[in-house]
């Protein structure tokens, strides 16, 4: 199982991030022990002082597909859901500033939470859905997948040029603007269309 992240698909946030706004889909990976799941508690790492999130809807896939045409990447997936890609966004900029890799910022532990998924036909048009991420009941990211830069069928045909997807793969499909940080004892909710997909706390 493999978790693909998409960078910089919502516009505001590559303004808000100052970095260009990409021309084609951007994406890196991280591994499956990243992955949390059943609303466990993520522990906050002592590696970082700055720890932001990222809220994004997740798509999983559900057949094997190689070089898929954009035409038909919707027939690669029937599920979706809300996770949450944890960046520690000190390191991110060290490693920049020395142009290294930043995987060490994104793919550590417990870095990609991931909420109960629905079946895409119950969710209308997937155009238009509504997402949010709330931390001690305020609201901190609203997004909408009318603002992606690039539709999840245009991100699975585009990766699947580069790497092959496999049943269960996870494609977290970028964040929308007003990422921050986070602290011990916040507690993170993950709403979509109106229902709540993930719901737990920083440790």
């Amino acid at each position: 199982m493999k978790i693909i992240c998409i960078g910089r698909n919502y516009a505001d946030h590559a303004k808000e991030m100052k970095t260009e706004v990409p021309t084609e889909p951007v994406f890196f990976m991280k591994p499956d022990t990243a992955l949390l799941i059943n609303n466990e508690s993520f522990y906050f790492p002592n590696f970082t002082k700055e720890l932001h999130h990222e809220i994004e809807v997740v798509l999983k896939i559900s057949k094997v597909g190689k070089y898929i045409d954009e035409a038909f990447a919707y027939k690669y997936y029937e599920e979706i859901s809300l996770g949450i890609d944890f960046t520690a966004r000190d390191l991110q900029a060290q490693c920049k500033a020395k142009g290294l890799p930043w995987e060490k910022a994104k793919s550590f532990d417990g870095a990609a939470p991931i909420g109960k998924f629905l079946k895409k036909s119950e969710l209308g048009n997937l155009q238009n859905l509504n997402f949010e991420l709330t931390i001690n009941n305020e609201i901190r990211q609203k997004g909408n997948t009318s603002d992606l830069l690039f539709s999840f069928d245009k991100v699975i045909a585009y990766v699947s040029q580069f790497v092959t997807l496999k049943v269960g793969d996870l494609i977290y499909t970028g964040t929308p603007e007003g990422v921050g940080p986070v602290y011990i004892g916040d507690q993170l909710k993950g709403v979509l269309n109106g229902t709540e997909l993930f719901n737990f706390e920083i440790k």
